[in-house]
């Protein structure tokens, strides 16, 4: 047989995934590995989902998505960060964020072209890159720093091939909420050497400490910034798969044309949900992050009391401890833990070489969960 693709048969499989096989074997395993919202969709998102199937809204939409649907996402990012843009020529809407994501970077980049990619991160972020044809280049943030992106670090990767700089914030798997001087800092580098900046704001509702910046609002980020975000998390809509890329036109209209040759549209009836997530669900959202934010502050005062250095994070729902004191790598560590006290982590390792001792932990858990966790995790530490 001819070989495969090269670059994907290249490209090793999510080390996430590991994990979740192993804890699928046992018995009695409390999850801190999945991201995703504990939360069942609100009624209400729920009730308009059903209301369109009953009424036969099974059709595609416009390439782009519906209009009602782009109008709200454009004027919710204008009244709650100040970030304008034409909801008929600059936003679309996408299968998810992991879509959006894919678009912009085919459409973004050339063959070899790099893009900088500030770790720990999401593990979707290098594959999709290479994917894309481009080279990922890491530059490393501190967990000393709260892992603050340094603009000094990101000028030294900056080659002759760089294109982008790809951001998360709030973070996958740090919590991480950059501040504003960092953002503005990496703006006036992507200026200086003419890049593109890819922001990553799915967790933008779920900021607890301080507020969330968009970066497409900042001065000078707009004509090369493009800003990706959705339902999935504030919105517990997972499984609904919508999400959306607001960008320059440029940009923009040629993730359309992307989009409609391999994906079509975003789900008709998805839309619709999201059309009741944005209109009629703020009081659902608020309830769930502070909820999370709750949780939050009971499991990272668990975690530094057992023993666990644990960076304050600011967004997400994630903590991101260091295990450094157990004298374990972040593998070895997550996989006695899973297999010995029924806990499943995620070791940091696989988020990028920054995030080797840490384990990543999602607090999107019922607290009563959250407490029997720390309780484990604690006998582990004892035994270790």
């Amino acid at each position: 047989m001819k070989p495969l693709n090269e670059v994907i048969a290249a490209c090793p499989p999510s080390g996430i995934r590991r994990f979740f096989d192993i804890a699928a074997e046992l018995d009695d395993v409390i999850s801190l590995g999945v991201g995703e919202p504990d939360f069942v969709t609100p009624w209400r998102i729920r009730e308009a989902g059903i209301y369109a199937l009953e009424h036969g809204y099974t059709t595609y939409t416009s390439n782009a998505g519906l209009p009602r649907l782009r109008e709200l996402v454009c004027a919710d990012l204008a009244n709650r960060y100040d970030a304008h843009y034409a909801w008929d020529s600059e936003c679309l809407i996408t299968t998810g964020v992991s879509e959006g994501l894919d678009l912009t970077l085919r459409v973004l980049l050339n063959p070899g072209d790099e893009v900088i990619v500030p770790e720990p991160c999401y593990v979707a972020y290098e594959p999709c890159v290479t994917f894309a044809g481009g080279a990922a280049v890491r530059v490393p943030t501190r967990w000393e720093d709260g892992f603050a992106i340094d603009a000094a670090t990101v000028a030294a990767a900056i080659t002759p091939r760089t294109k982008a700089i790809l951001i998360g914030s709030p973070a996958n798997p740090t919590g991480a909420v950059q501040p504003r001087p960092a953002l503005e800092a990496l703006v006036r580098l992507a200026e200086q050497h003419d890049l593109y900046l890819i922001s990553d704001e799915i967790y933008d509702r779920l900021t607890y400490t301080g507020t969330h910046t968009c970066l497409g609002a900042l001065p000078g980020a707009r004509e090369r910034t493009v800003v990706l975000g959705g339902f999935s998390k504030a919105h517990a809509m997972t499984g609904w798969r919508v999400g959306w890329i607001c960008a320059p036109r440029p940009v923009a209209e040629l993730c359309v044309r992307v989009h409609q040759y391999t994906m079509l549209c975003a789900p008709h009836v998805s839309q619709l949900a999201a059309v009741e997530a944005m209109t009629s669900a703020e009081d659902d959202v608020t309830e769930m992050v502070a909820d999370y934010d709750r949780r939050r502050r009971v499991f990272v005062k668990g975690l530094r009391e057992i023993g666990l250095d644990c960076p304050e994070p600011g967004g997400a729902f994630y903590a991101f401890p260091s295990i450094r004191s157990s004298g374990l790598d972040s593998e070895t560590f997550a996989e006695r833990l899973l297999r010995q006290e029924g806990v499943a982590v995620v070791p940091g390792s696989v988020f990028g070489p920054s995030g080797e001792g840490h384990i990543r932990c999602s607090y999107a858990t019922a607290l009563p969960l959250l407490e029997e966790a720390l309780g484990r995790i604690d006998r582990f530490l004892r035994r270790e």
